[in-house]
């Protein structure tokens, strides 16, 4: 965990134009660095950010400037959590399913008071003030100075792009007496700026609203005036599925989630989210809520509300409660806000999950990419994960909305969280659910976007640029874990060398936006007021709670027992019927799809015209939707035998 470094969301991708026993050491074991360390010190991995080169070096950082840290604790035995993290979620060990109350994995496996205070001490020694302390950190103040002394090492400033951060010249350490204790160390770099002032809560995002015409279901209006694409007229984009399609396409059945809980996790909280889900599923068939089925656990402040875009968080959680019931109707839904969209702050909101137990299943639809991951924020987060293992608790990320993220960052490599092998990693499809809602096919979510020419005769540039598409491909720091063995190919797991690697995603469900989700919600509206109203929304921050959704039901097909890190039995279900194997060309070899788009050049009404633009499915930048298993759908995405199939476990 950083508390210098936001956490961007998913992507909330609007109808707009706008990480076997033997497995376990292959899931991320802590371990001593081979980074040198002075006599009787430990390093603590990674601490020295890879940007901090000789070249950038803009000299040593003031003794008296402030730095702020959180030394995260290992706990009693965390090679012992990782093992049996492992153990009790593969279907093949002995130990499945075998999980831990929360007491009983903090009893176990958590920090013991005696880390805790000599940690603190040791902090204290060295003259850095403690500001708090519990099972999971033990966060200080101090000046430079003091950190280097604490750390022995070096703060200098660096330039990194066109700004200059305060960074560790050498890897930091701790004394030998505490590597036992300390996972890793959080904060000697100030990569970027982080505001600590107290803030409320802005109002709503302006409104944003879909124009037509649109399909029904898909394919049930054409764009007969519009310009052919492929060869063929295209259909509209669908005006938003309901829960009825998604249940659908995706097996649902008569099951509906009783007695499971769905956490969600993201920043903020939507002050209108309980009206608005009730006004949604009134008005789109769900069925209602009952006393208490939908809670918030938030905190007792706010920060970095501007920074983070506070706003455009309510859509994020509306969107993931909504899906969520619509998928799962009678499942309890937990919402856990973090304070910001800071690393520190969302890890605080998935401890708390984990501490108290607060859900069987977390869904989470916010991320970065892997270039912006340090060994201390993914060791902190693995550590959530591994003990939510233990305890039957199964968090599920979005892989991402910019594919191989090329476009957007310059450089080929997938999203975090979303890269842990503790996590399930969900990746997206453009879904296809026609009359009667019968599934069709999926693709794998790739958009290429052409706008309609000023004649009105054809596409400019068709098939057009790259907008978004599902995140995945090949880590370049997270090892191939067990579940992917003999799954993934070598093509993919080798990507960036010799060494298999973990890639992503691992299951998937709809995220395309132009074949999307219907969502309700109160905005600002044009003048001024707020007012209810509803959208077509896309992107894996969609998928994610689909498959959270899905996942509630088939633990309810399970008897209620706890599904936990599901990875490995996903896994064993590849290749099976449960699964719709997802390929970018689902009616067959050259036959290429696509949908018409009608959006408002304001955004919620025709006064300043329309945009009019074909979109084409499928073209996910370098990933591609193959049979088998890929790197957009991963082993594909829930059939209508997938929930049975945890029937008599």
């Amino acid at each position: 965990m950083r508390t210098s470094r936001a956490r961007r969301r998913a992507g909330l991708s609007m109808a707009a134009t706008l990480p076997l026993l033997a497995g376990a050491l292959a899931l991320g074991i802590p371990s001593a660095s081979a980074d040198s360390a002075p006599g009787g010190r430990d390093a603590l991995q990674g601490t020295k950010p890879v940007w901090a080169t000789a070249k950038a070096d803009q000299g040593a950082t003031a003794d008296s400037s402030k730095v702020s840290v959180r030394v995260h604790l290992a706990g009693r035995d965390a090679k012992g959590l990782a093992a049996y993290a492992a153990a009790v979620s593969d279907p093949e060990s002995s130990s499945y399913g075998k999980y831990l109350s929360a007491g009983e994995a903090q009893a176990r496996f958590g920090a013991t008071q005696q880390q805790i205070d000599q940690v603190s001490q040791w902090l204290k020694s060295n003259g850095l003030t403690v500001t708090g302390a519990n099972q999971h950190y033990v966060s200080a103040t101090g000046d430079v100075a003091a950190a280097e002394k604490t750390f022995s090492t070096q703060l200098r400033n660096y330039r990194k792009g066109s700004r200059t951060y305060r960074a560790p010249s050498s890897t930091a350490s701790v004394p030998a007496g505490l590597s036992e204790a300390v996972l890793a160390v959080s904060g000697l770099d100030n990569a970027p700026r982080k505001s600590s002032h107290d803030e409320t809560l802005p109002p709503p995002d302006a409104v944003f609203r879909n124009s037509g015409p649109f399909s029904s279901y898909y394919g049930s209006k054409t764009a007969s005036a519009l310009p052919s694409a492929y060869g063929a007229k295209v259909p509209y984009a669908v005006k938003g599925y309901t829960g009825k399609q998604l249940r659908a396409a995706y097996g649902a059945g008569s099951w509906t989630g009783k007695g499971v809980t769905v956490a969600i996790t993201d920043a903020y909280a939507s002050p209108t989210i309980a009206k608005d889900a009730s006004e949604y599923a009134k008005r789109n068939g769900d069925a209602p809520y009952g006393r208490g089925q939908l809670r918030q656990v938030l905190p007792d402040d706010y920060t970095q509300t501007e920074e983070c875009g506070a706003s455009g968080w309510y859509g994020e959680e509306t969107l993931d409660v909504e899906a969520v019931h619509a998928v799962a109707p009678a499942a309890d839904i937990v919402y856990v806000g973090g304070a910001s969209c800071f690393d520190a702050d969302l890890l605080d909101s998935l401890n708390k999950v984990v501490d108290h137990r607060l859900a069987d299943i977390v869904s989470n639809s916010w991320g970065d990419v892997e270039a912006n991951e340090t060994p201390d924020v993914a060791a902190a987060y693995d550590q959530v994960f591994k003990m939510g293992a233990v305890e039957g608790i199964g968090f599920y990320y979005s892989s991402g909305d910019a594919g191989d993220n090329v476009a957007s960052t310059g450089t080929k490599q997938i999203d975090v969280p979303s890269n842990s092998a503790w996590v399930t990693s969900v990746g997206g499809t453009s879904l296809a659910v026609g009359k009667h809602d019968a599934y069709q096919w999926e693709t794998g979510w790739g958009t290429l976007k052409a706008n309609l020419a000023d004649d009105g005769k054809s596409w400019t540039g068709f098939p057009g640029a790259y907008t978004s598409g599902a995140g995945g491909g090949t880590s370049s720091t997270v090892k191939q874990p067990f579940y992917q063995h003999g799954v993934v190919p070598d093509s993919l797991a080798q990507a960036n060398g010799r060494t298999r690697m973990r890639t992503a995603p691992d299951i998937a469900a709809v995220a395309d936006p132009n074949t999307g989700f219907l969502v309700g919600q109160t905005q600002t509206l044009p003048d001024g007021s707020l007012g209810y109203d509803e959208y077509r929304i896309g992107g894996t921050s969609l998928a994610a709670p689909v498959i959270a959704g899905v996942q509630a039901l088939a633990q309810q097909a399970q008897h209620g027992r706890p599904l936990g890190f599901a990875n490995p039995a996903i896994y064993a279900r590849y290749g099976s019927k449960t699964y719709h194997d997802v390929t970018d060309h689902p009616l067959g070899v050259g036959r290429d799809l696509a949908v018409a788009r009608i959006d408002f050049a304001n955004g919620f009404d025709s006064a300043d015209g329309v945009l009019t633009s074909v979109r084409s499915l499928g073209k996910d930048a370098s990933l591609t939707a193959v049979k088998g298993y890929d790197d957009v759908t991963g082993v594909g995405t829930p059939a209508a035998g997938y929930v049975d199939s945890y029937r008599g476990r």
